[in-house]
């Protein structure tokens, strides 16, 4: 047999060469059996082992053809390549080290020991050996192509730009060169050429995952969300396990707020690759969203685990501590005493050896949800602000960007930055007005439409600006087309709703920059200038709940237009209430409603006995917390929760107002206040009872009310506010009277030039 083992060896080289790999492999085996450390045959199976894919067993029959002949080249560079495809890039190393030691002119073995380096993390390692590779052979596209890819690990993106072109000149075949210049491409926010070279990659090569997966990333980072999931679920049917693509696909379902669907793609993520940091994070941010704060605070602890380093994993952490929808008041003060902890934590942790990408993190979770604790947030969001700022501001010098020196124009220069510029309760309540009203003559506007939204209303305010800048998400982008404006004001709308509108509040992009009341909260930045309320919002006291400069326009601050809407035909009686007993209405959204005034419900269906009070259902389940806080309420004072309270799904406008139409009262939430559901009300004339509150977020209804001088509507105290809902559900002559007032007065709360005389006055007094 052993003479007999050239002339196999011989016809396996012969049906390897030939690709009959079946047949090689048969032969090679018969070979090994009989001499176990036959090096050639041990060397050709290893090698198609490995083109089969199977390689942990090509790594096995390499690693003991090593052991035989451990100063053959070729066998380390094979063994080594094996190792890292089967994915034990560590275990790599030490046989790409002594492959290019064996044959440092080979330039594919440098090439494949800067893949195993870049993979490892040690991207500046990389550079080296791919540079290795292309001194070798200065037309090796891949070695470009892999260069680029590094060098936009590294963040160097202008660089990882220019390497892929040079890629793309030495074989403008390569469909992955096209691939990683799309990503460069991206990355600089350049998303509309990024696509087209992922496109280029994709008719070069149709099953390229790699890039359908990151064109899906573009198309999620422009908002077309249906379509990068498409691309994602292509980029899986070619590549089932491939762990990034499940948890991108959950990136896009998440902003859908589609999050038990998300949460189901992370999982599939960890399963496939238990130690993806990325798949955690992400799944904390949707489990938070749930609620289920305990399981989104250990995914975000797994997540700094293995990547101690993750800013956004410890960002997301610490938004943890803010409850969306408390289960009671005391698991509120708990929560806040920890936030407040883990801010100051947070605060230590950003140093300025940390501050290069953090700006990633800026935005990702927001303290949205401490607005609706009836408290004085100055202080933390101060705190708050000023790490935010601390980013921003070294991300801003870093791209030496400089809000340009104020012109002699004849017109001062307004910019608004908002994600709203559509039919959205912000454009209605606050920056339609100002759009619509402020005197050409004098004001310059140049709108920033951060949203995909277009409507009648995006149109009517293209119509009305100087310029309309939209489609644009990159940072870098949009702050240098604001500058480029050189404006001499900049207004947000609403800060603390929206990414990239924190981000770029927190830069230094015009000489005055204001925040209004879009969401109602101070922003906490040292780069707002001034803070617009409305008078009626606010006392003499209220300065002291801002860290900006408070500027109080006129009545109710702003100039609101009536909404066009024409109530609907609405039956009542599908969801259980009876127009026989009084119904009320309670629009908050569920988070709005504190555990310490669910009392209040309870009193007010024991003194009414019959009534229906209506609250609404929210896509994301969180109404059921309310539902269960609500039912132990009743359930204490021997009363059952179905017999008083039904949720309801939410409405659209038409379906809302018909739905007030057969409503006896409006009882607006206390301690956050609704602005424009209060005013709907007015519109139907539906009497308002309202508590006002200790801050401006507190006031609207009741700062409303004020101004058609109806200040009897106005509780007190908690006594009185139940007082009132029940007088007036059961008083038909009083309601009727309150109608009617509302009936006379309303149209001083339309179209007011009073707020928008007093900002063009107070625009001109700044920028003298």
């Amino acid at each position: 047999m052993n003479a007999q083992l050239p002339l196999m060896l011989q016809q396996a080289i012969e049906a390897f060469q030939g690709g009959n790999f079946e047949r090689a492999s048969a032969i090679l085996q018969r070979v090994i059996q009989v001499d176990a450390k036959n090096l050639p045959a041990l060397h050709i199976l290893g090698l198609i082992r490995a083109s089969q894919a199977n390689f942990k067993e090509a790594a096995h029959l390499l690693a003991r053809a090593a052991r035989i002949h451990p100063n053959d080249a070729s066998i380390q560079y094979n063994l080594a390549k094996a190792l890292a495809d089967m994915g034990s890039d560590k275990e790599s190393v030490p046989h790409h080290k002594k492959a290019v030691e064996l044959a440092p002119q080979n330039p594919e073995a440098w090439l494949n020991y800067g893949k195993t380096e870049s993979n490892l993390g040690r991207h500046e390692n990389a550079l080296i050996h791919y540079d290795k590779a292309l001194n070798l052979n200065p037309h090796y596209a891949q070695a470009a192509s892999n260069k680029s890819a590094t060098l936009r690990e590294l963040g160097r993106y202008e660089e990882a730009l220019v390497c892929a072109e040079q890629a793309l000149a030495m074989s403008a075949s390569l469909a992955e060169a096209w691939t990683n210049k799309g990503v460069s491409l991206h990355e600089l926010g350049r998303y509309d050429e990024a696509i087209t070279h992922y496109d280029q990659a994709l008719t070069l090569k149709p099953d390229d995952y790699v890039a359908w997966t990151n064109k899906g990333v573009t198309l999620k980072a422009i908002k077309r969300y249906d379509d990068a999931i498409a691309h994602f679920d292509q980029a899986l049917t070619l590549k089932p396990d491939y762990h990034e693509v499940w948890t991108n696909k959950g990136a896009a379902l998440h902003d859908l707020k589609r999050y038990d669907q998300a949460i189901a793609c992370y999982d599939k993520a960890l399963s496939l690759n238990p130690r993806y940091c990325e798949a955690w994070i992400n799944q904390g941010n949707s489990l938070k969203e749930l609620t289920r704060v305990v399981d989104a605070k250990t995914a975000f602890e797994k997540a700094i685990e293995l990547m101690p380093n993750s800013n956004i994993a410890r960002w997301g952490k610490l938004f943890t501590y803010i409850p969306i929808i408390p289960s009671s008041s005391k698991s509120v003060q708990e929560l806040r005493v920890a936030f407040t902890s883990e801010l100051q934590e947070l605060d230590k942790w950003f140093n300025q050896e940390k501050l290069d990408g953090a700006h990633e993190a800026v935005g990702s979770s927001q303290p949205f949800y401490l607005a609706y604790q009836a408290l004085n947030n100055k202080e933390l969001l101060n705190q708050y602000g000023l790490i935010c700022h601390r980013i921003m501001s070294h991300w801003q010098k870093t791209h030496l960007l400089q809000h340009s020196v104020k012109k002699e124009n004849i017109k001062i220069r307004i910019g608004i930055i908002s994600e709203q510029i559509c039919n959205h309760s912000v454009w209605n309540a606050i920056t339609k007005g100002l759009v619509l009203n402020l005197d050409v003559n004098k004001f310059e506007i140049h709108i920033f439409h951060l949203g995909t939204s277009i409507d009648d209303e995006t149109l009517s305010a293209r119509g009305k600006a100087k310029t309309f800048t939209d489609n644009q998400f990159s940072l870098l982008d949009l702050s240098k087309s604001i500058i480029e404006k050189s404006l001499d004001v900049l207004v947000y709308p609403e800060i603390g709703m929206h990414a990239l509108t924190m981000q770029l509040a927190c830069l230094r992009l015009a000489p005055i920059q204001i925040a209004t009341w879009g969401h109602p909260e101070t922003t906490g930045l040292p780069t707002i200038d001034y803070y617009l309320s409305g008078a009626l919002f606010e006392n003499d006291s209220s300065q002291d709940a801002y860290t900006e400069a408070l500027i109080k326009l006129p009545n109710l601050g702003c100039s609101y237009s009536r909404l066009p809407v024409i109530p609907a035909d609405f039956d009542v009686e599908q969801f259980g209430i009876s127009l026989n007993e009084p119904i009320l209405i309670c629009p908050g959204a569920p988070f709005k409603y504190a555990p310490k005034n669910d009392w209040i419900f309870v009193e007010i269906a024991r003194r009414l006995g019959k009534c229906k009070m209506v609250f609404f259902k929210d896509q994301n389940g969180w109404y059921e917390i309310l539902n269960s806080r609500l039912v132990n309420a009743f359930k204490e004072a021997s009363l059952a929760l179905e017999d008083y309270v039904v949720f309801i799904p939410w409405l659209k406008s038409e379906q809302f107002y018909g739905l007030m139409k057969h409503a006896d009262v409006f009882m607006d939430t206390i301690g956050f206040s609704g602005f424009n559901t209060a005013m709907q009300a007015v519109d139907c004339a539906l009497p308002i009872v309202t508590r006002e509150g200790s801050f401006m977020r507190g006031r609207f209804a009741s700062g409303i009310l004020k101004r058609m001088t109806i200040l009897e509507l106005i509780a007190d105290s908690d006594e009185t506010y139940i007082e009132l809902v029940v007088r007036i559900a059961e008083d038909s002559l009083y309601r009727n009277q309150i109608i009617n007032k509302m009936n006379e007065t309303r149209h001083v709360l339309y179209d007011d030039p009073e707020p928008i005389r007093a900002f063009e006055n107070f625009l001109l007094s700044i920028t003298a």
